[in-house]
Protein backbone atom coordinates (compact mmCIF):
# COMPACT_ATOMS: atom_id res chain seq x y z
CA UNK A 1 0.00 0.00 0.00
CA UNK A 2 1.17 3.23 -0.98
CA UNK A 3 0.85 6.18 1.37
CA UNK A 4 2.09 10.10 1.11
CA UNK A 5 3.94 10.85 4.85
CA UNK A 6 2.87 13.99 6.29
CA UNK A 7 5.70 13.96 8.88
CA UNK A 8 9.43 12.41 9.51
CA UNK A 9 8.90 8.71 10.17
CA UNK A 10 12.06 6.69 11.82
CA UNK A 11 13.12 3.89 9.10
CA UNK A 12 10.44 4.48 6.80
CA UNK A 13 11.08 8.13 5.49
CA UNK A 14 10.91 11.96 5.21
CA UNK A 15 8.10 14.09 5.11
CA UNK A 16 6.12 14.48 1.68
CA UNK A 17 7.86 11.34 0.11
CA UNK A 18 5.45 8.84 -1.27
CA UNK A 19 6.45 5.15 0.32
CA UNK A 20 5.56 1.08 0.19
CA UNK A 21 3.98 -0.05 3.02
CA UNK A 22 2.27 -2.76 4.45
CA UNK A 23 -1.62 -2.56 4.33
CA UNK A 24 -1.82 -3.22 8.50
CA UNK A 25 0.59 -1.11 9.35
CA UNK A 26 -1.03 2.04 7.40
CA UNK A 27 -4.53 1.16 8.83
CA UNK A 28 -3.26 0.85 12.40
CA UNK A 29 -0.92 2.93 13.07
CA UNK A 30 0.20 5.44 10.26
CA UNK A 31 -3.35 6.47 8.85
CA UNK A 32 -5.00 6.98 12.55
CA UNK A 33 -2.04 8.80 14.11
CA UNK A 34 -2.21 10.93 11.83
CA UNK A 35 1.30 10.31 9.99
CA UNK A 36 0.42 9.99 6.86
CA UNK A 37 -2.55 9.70 3.96
CA UNK A 38 -3.26 6.79 1.15
CA UNK A 39 -1.61 8.25 -2.10
CA UNK A 40 -4.79 8.74 -4.47
CA UNK A 41 -4.58 11.61 -6.78
CA UNK A 42 -6.22 13.88 -4.38
CA UNK A 43 -4.49 12.91 -1.57
CA UNK A 44 -1.41 14.09 -3.44
CA UNK A 45 -3.12 17.15 -4.53
CA UNK A 46 -4.11 18.18 -0.92
CA UNK A 47 -1.10 17.07 0.05
CA UNK A 48 0.97 19.79 -2.15
CA UNK A 49 -1.32 22.41 -1.11
CA UNK A 50 -0.86 22.00 2.64
CA UNK A 51 2.80 21.10 2.25
CA UNK A 52 4.26 24.68 3.29
CA UNK A 53 1.80 24.80 6.18
CA UNK A 54 3.08 21.55 7.20
CA UNK A 55 6.61 22.01 7.22
CA UNK A 56 6.02 25.21 8.86
CA UNK A 57 3.95 23.01 11.91
CA UNK A 58 7.06 20.67 12.02
CA UNK A 59 9.78 23.11 12.28
CA UNK A 60 7.48 24.81 15.14
CA UNK A 61 6.76 21.70 17.10
CA UNK A 62 10.82 20.77 16.12
CA UNK A 63 11.50 24.17 17.66
CA UNK A 64 9.76 23.10 21.30
CA UNK A 65 11.45 20.06 21.32
CA UNK A 66 15.14 21.17 20.88
CA UNK A 67 14.32 23.39 23.60
CA UNK A 68 13.03 20.66 26.06
CA UNK A 69 15.71 18.88 24.60
CA UNK A 70 18.21 21.37 25.94
CA UNK A 71 16.89 21.16 29.53
CA UNK A 72 16.27 16.90 29.49
CA UNK A 73 19.57 15.49 28.13
CA UNK A 74 21.79 14.36 31.27
CA UNK A 75 18.96 14.52 33.59
CA UNK A 76 18.79 12.08 36.14
CA UNK A 77 15.46 11.21 37.91
CA UNK A 78 15.20 8.75 40.99
CA UNK A 79 12.44 5.65 40.52
CA UNK A 80 11.61 4.05 43.80
CA UNK A 81 11.23 0.17 43.83
CA UNK A 82 10.85 -2.85 46.11
CA UNK A 83 13.98 -5.12 45.59
CA UNK A 84 15.77 -8.31 46.47
CA UNK A 85 18.98 -7.97 48.00
CA UNK A 86 20.85 -9.22 44.88
CA UNK A 87 19.50 -5.86 43.20
CA UNK A 88 16.71 -8.01 41.25
CA UNK A 89 13.59 -6.02 41.75
CA UNK A 90 9.86 -7.21 41.96
CA UNK A 91 8.59 -6.19 38.82
CA UNK A 92 10.09 -3.82 36.10
CA UNK A 93 10.46 -0.09 35.29
CA UNK A 94 8.25 0.98 31.99
CA UNK A 95 8.81 3.63 29.75
CA UNK A 96 5.40 4.94 32.26
CA UNK A 97 7.70 4.88 35.03
CA UNK A 98 10.27 7.34 33.42
CA UNK A 99 7.67 9.25 32.21
CA UNK A 100 6.02 9.64 35.70
CA UNK A 101 9.52 10.51 37.18
CA UNK A 102 10.43 13.29 34.50
CA UNK A 103 6.90 14.42 34.97
CA UNK A 104 7.43 14.86 38.47
CA UNK A 105 10.48 16.70 38.39
CA UNK A 106 8.63 19.36 35.96
CA UNK A 107 9.26 18.27 32.36
CA UNK A 108 6.26 17.57 30.10
CA UNK A 109 6.83 13.91 29.04
CA UNK A 110 4.61 10.99 27.63
CA UNK A 111 5.41 7.34 27.88
CA UNK A 112 4.83 7.09 23.95
CA UNK A 113 8.15 8.93 23.90
CA UNK A 114 10.34 6.77 25.75
CA UNK A 115 12.19 4.42 24.18
CA UNK A 116 12.93 1.35 26.45
CA UNK A 117 14.57 -1.85 24.11
CA UNK A 118 13.07 -3.98 27.72
CA UNK A 119 12.16 -3.07 30.59
CA UNK A 120 14.43 -2.41 33.56
CA UNK A 121 14.59 -5.56 36.08
CA UNK A 122 17.57 -4.62 38.51
CA UNK A 123 18.75 -1.66 40.79
CA UNK A 124 20.88 0.61 39.32
CA UNK A 125 21.89 3.40 36.91
CA UNK A 126 20.31 3.04 33.46
CA UNK A 127 20.53 5.32 30.30
CA UNK A 128 16.94 5.77 28.68
CA UNK A 129 16.31 7.25 24.74
CA UNK A 130 13.44 9.62 24.87
CA UNK A 131 12.17 10.82 21.32
CA UNK A 132 10.79 14.54 21.68
CA UNK A 133 10.42 14.74 17.88
CA UNK A 134 10.77 12.89 15.34
CA UNK A 135 14.25 14.60 14.72
CA UNK A 136 14.83 15.10 18.14
CA UNK A 137 16.46 12.32 20.27
CA UNK A 138 18.16 12.88 24.00
CA UNK A 139 19.05 10.75 26.84
CA UNK A 140 18.09 10.50 30.42
CA UNK A 141 19.46 8.79 33.07
CA UNK A 142 17.34 6.69 35.78
CA UNK A 143 18.30 5.91 39.08
CA UNK A 144 16.57 2.72 40.33
CA UNK A 145 16.74 2.30 44.18
CA UNK A 146 15.29 0.90 47.21
CA UNK A 147 15.29 4.26 49.23
CA UNK A 148 16.21 7.81 48.47
CA UNK A 149 19.69 7.41 50.70
CA UNK A 150 20.76 4.63 48.24
CA UNK A 151 19.85 6.47 45.08
CA UNK A 152 22.11 9.30 46.76
CA UNK A 153 24.61 6.46 47.32
CA UNK A 154 24.37 5.04 43.68
CA UNK A 155 24.59 8.75 42.23
CA UNK A 156 27.98 8.66 43.21
CA UNK A 157 28.85 5.72 41.43
CA UNK A 158 28.76 2.61 43.61
CA UNK A 159 26.64 -0.18 42.77
CA UNK A 160 24.32 -1.96 45.24
CA UNK A 161 26.17 -4.92 44.89
CA UNK A 162 30.12 -2.65 46.13
CA UNK A 163 27.51 -1.40 48.78
CA UNK A 164 26.54 -4.97 50.18
CA UNK A 165 30.37 -6.31 49.50
CA UNK A 166 31.75 -3.34 51.28
CA UNK A 167 28.75 -4.17 54.25
CA UNK A 168 29.77 -7.56 54.00
CA UNK A 169 33.26 -7.33 54.07
CA UNK A 170 32.96 -4.90 57.21
CA UNK A 171 31.05 -7.56 59.21
CA UNK A 172 33.20 -10.54 58.52
CA UNK A 173 36.28 -8.19 59.64
CA UNK A 174 34.26 -7.56 62.85
CA UNK A 175 33.68 -11.08 63.44
CA UNK A 176 36.88 -12.03 62.86
CA UNK A 177 38.12 -9.16 65.90
CA UNK A 178 35.55 -10.44 67.62
CA UNK A 179 36.92 -14.11 67.77
CA UNK A 180 40.83 -12.78 67.78
CA UNK A 181 39.65 -11.14 70.84
CA UNK A 182 38.26 -14.31 72.18
CA UNK A 183 41.10 -16.39 71.00
CA UNK A 184 43.37 -13.45 73.11
CA UNK A 185 41.66 -13.83 75.91
CA UNK A 186 41.50 -17.50 76.09
CA UNK A 187 45.33 -17.63 75.68
CA UNK A 188 45.80 -15.23 78.65
CA UNK A 189 43.46 -17.21 80.75
CA UNK A 190 45.29 -20.23 79.39
CA UNK A 191 48.67 -18.57 80.47
CA UNK A 192 47.07 -17.19 84.05
CA UNK A 193 46.61 -20.94 84.71
CA UNK A 194 49.56 -22.56 84.12
CA UNK A 195 51.50 -19.93 86.46
CA UNK A 196 48.96 -21.00 88.80
CA UNK A 197 49.96 -24.25 88.40
CA UNK A 198 53.87 -24.02 88.34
Amino acid sequence: MQVILLERVAKLGQMGEVVDVRPGYARNFLLPQGKALTASAANVAAFEAQKAQLEARNLETKQEAEALAAKLDGQQFIVIRSASDAGALYGSVTPRDAADAATEAGFSLDKKQVALIAPIKELGLHTVSVRLHPEVEVSIELNVARSPEEAELQATGKSIQELAAEEEAAAEFEIAELFDDIGSAASDDDAAGSEKNV
